[in-house]
C-alpha cells in the first residue's frame, strides 16, 4: 500500500531540497539538489531559474507516478528578497536577480524624500535600507536601468509564489513574502505602502498563506499551496506546538531572534541596530533582530586556536564552567577583550591580546561571555517594555553549545529556555500550512540548565 505524503520544495540559496512528510509530519524522504549558479544579463551571479523550473516540473511528475508514495499535497518555501516579472502572456521576463547584486544608492533616494525621509520610510515599512535586499526596490531599479523591460511587466510575483505559479498558472501574493524587509508593506496601516500604486507596480492583493489549488498531475488530483517565505515558515511549527508566548533564537552563521508577540512599532534606533519585521502566517508583524553570531564565533575562534596551537574544533571538548565564566566576568567587568567597546558594537578588535589568558579554556569562556552579551543585547531589542514572554526556544548550531545555553539561561532566569530539535523547520512549517496546523506537534524540546 502506498504511503500518503506531502511534498515540500525547500529552496535555499545553496541547497534545494524535496522533502516528503507523512501524515504524522515525519520525514520519509529527503532529496537534495545543487545547481551551479549562472550569470544574469549583466554578468552577476544568480540562481539558474530555468534549471530550477525544469526540476520542479519533472520531479512533481515523477512523484505523481511513484509506486511508493501517494502524493496528496505540495508546497514551496524559499528564500525571500527575490521577485519574478511576467509579461502579458505570463512568461518570465528576466533572470531571478540576486539580492546581493549592488544597487546604486541614488535610486531609492527620491523615494525616501517623497515619503518622509529614509528613517521614516524604513520605520514605516519595517525594512532597514539594504539595497536589493529590499526586494520592493528591485522594480524601481529595473525601471531606472531597464525601462524597456519594465514597460512589459504585467505581474510581479515573489519567489515562493512563482514556483507555485509554474504548476497552477495562478497569480498570488501572501503576507509572509511581502513582509520580509521588502519595503512594500506599510506596517502602520497594514497594507501596501502608497508608493507602490504611484510607481504603477502590478502587485496582487495578498491572500491567506494557506490558500491552495487542486491541480491534475499525471492523472492525479494534487493540492498545490501558494508558497511561504522560509523565515516565517520556520516559525509555524511553534505556533502549532507551543503553549504561551515565545521568542525563537535561530542560530547559525546568522543569529535571528524572532518575537511574534511584540506589537510595538519599530523605532529608528532598532532599525539602526539591524532590527526588522517579518510577517507571521497569522498576518501579524514578527519583530526580529540579527547578529552575525556564527561568523564572529568562527573568526575569533581561529585566533584562539592558532595562539594555543589547537585544532579549530578543540572548543567542542571544552566543558562549560560556571565558576570560570563568573571569574572572567568579575575580572573584565565593563571591559571587552575580543570586541570593540560601545553600545551595539559588533566588530572584533583588530588586535586581540591572547596573552591575557593562561589557557584556551579561559580564552574560550571569555569569548562566549562577550558573544552572549551581544546576543542578549540583540534579543532585548525585540522584547517589549511590558515583557511577558514565557519561553525561549533555541535552534540551530549553538543549540548544541552547552556554554552558550547556560549563559543565555542565566541571563533570563524568569523564562523557560529550551533547545528545540526540529529537522528542516522551514519545510515542516510549509507542510503544516498546506495541511492545517496541528496542536499536538512535538517540538523536540529540552530544558536548558543554568
Amino acid at each position: 500500500m502506498k504511503e500518503t505524503v506531502l511534498a515540500i520544495y525547500d529552496i535555499g540559496k545553496t541547497n534545494k531540497k524535496i522533502i516528503l512528510f507523512n501524515e504524522d509530519f515525519k520525514i520519509v524522504s529527503e532529496i537534495e539538489e545543487k545547481f551551479v549558479e549562472v550569470q544574469d544579463d549583466e554578468g552577476f551571479e544568480c540562481d539558474d531559474i530555468e534549471h530550477i523550473e525544469q526540476w520542479v516540473r519533472e520531479s512533481l511528475k515523477n512523484l505523481a507516478r511513484s509506486d511508493k508514495y501517494e502524493l496528496k499535497a505540495v508546497n514551496f518555501t524559499t528564500y525571500g528578497a527575490s521577485l519574478v516579472y511576467l509579461d502579458d502572456n505570463g512568461k518570465r521576463l528576466t533572470p531571478v536577480y540576486n539580492y546581493l547584486k549592488p544597487m546604486d544608492e541614488k535610486i531609492p533616494e527620491s523615494l525616501y524624500k517623497r515619503h518622509g525621509g529614509r528613517d521614516e520610510f524604513c520605520r514605516r515599512t519595517a525594512s532597514p535600507a539594504l539595497g536589493m535586499l529590499n526586494s520592493g526596490l528591485q522594480p524601481l531599479w529595473l525601471k531606472t536601468t531597464k525601462p524597456d523591460t519594465f514597460a512589459k511587466i504585467k505581474y510581479i510575483l515573489h519567489f515562493p509564489q512563482y514556483l507555485s505559479y509554474i504548476i497552477t498558472g495562478k497569480i498570488y501574493s501572501e503576507h509572509t513574502s511581502i513582509g520580509c524587509h521588502t519595503a512594500l508593506w506599510d506596517f502602520d496601516n497594514m497594507n501596501y505602502h502608497p508608493w507602490i500604486k504611484k510607481l504603477g507596480l502590478s502587485l496582487p492583493e495578498p491572500v491567506p498563506v494557506d490558500t491552495f489549488n487542486e491541480v491534475e498531475i499525471e492523472g492525479k488530483k494534487v493540492l498545490i499551496g501558494i508558497g511561504i517565505h522560509d523565515s516565517s515558515s520556520s516559525l509555524a511549527p511553534y505556533f502549532s506546538g507551543s503553549e504561551g508566548k515565545f521568542l525563537l533564537i535561530s542560530t547559525g552563521t546568522w543569529c535571528i531572534n524572532m518575537n511574534p508577540f511584540n506589537a510595538e512599532k519599530l523605532t529608528a534606533d532598532q532599525l539602526d541596530n539591524d532590527c526588522l519585521c517579518y510577517m507571521s502566517i497569522n498576518r501579524q508583524p514578527v519583530k526580529s533582530s540579527r547578529l552575525f553570531l556564527g561568523h564572529l564565533h568562527e573568526t575569533a575562534l581561529k585566533q584562539i586556536s592558532d595562539h594555543f596551537r589547537k585544532p579549530e574544533d578543540y572548543y567542542k571538548k571544552i566543558k562549560a564552567n560556571n565558576q570560570l565564566s563568573n571569574l572572567l566576568k568579575s575580572r573584565y567587568s565593563g571591559e571587552k577583550i575580543f570586541f570593540q567597546t560601545g553600545a551595539y558594537s559588533r566588530e572584533l578588535k583588530e588586535y586581540i591580546d591572547m596573552y591575557e589568558f593562561s589557557t584556551i579554556e579561559e580564552a574560550y569562556h571569555q569569548l562566549m561571555n562577550e558573544l552572549v552579551d551581544l546576543t542578549i543585547e540583540a534579543v532585548n531589542l525585540v522584547l517589549p517594555k511590558d515583557d511577558d514572554t514565557e519561553n525561549i526556544y533555541i535552534t540551530g548550531g549553538f543549540s548544541k553549545n552547552e556554554l552558550f545555553l547556560r549563559l543565555i539561561s542565566k541571563a533570563y532566569p524568569a523564562k523557560f529556555v529550551y533547545t528545540s530539535e526540529i529537522a528542516n523547520g522551514s519545510a515542516l512549517g510549509a507542510a503544516l500550512v498546506i495541511s492545517g496546523l496541528k496542536s499536538s506537534l512535538n517540538l523536540g524540546l529540552t530544558r536548558c540548565k543554568i
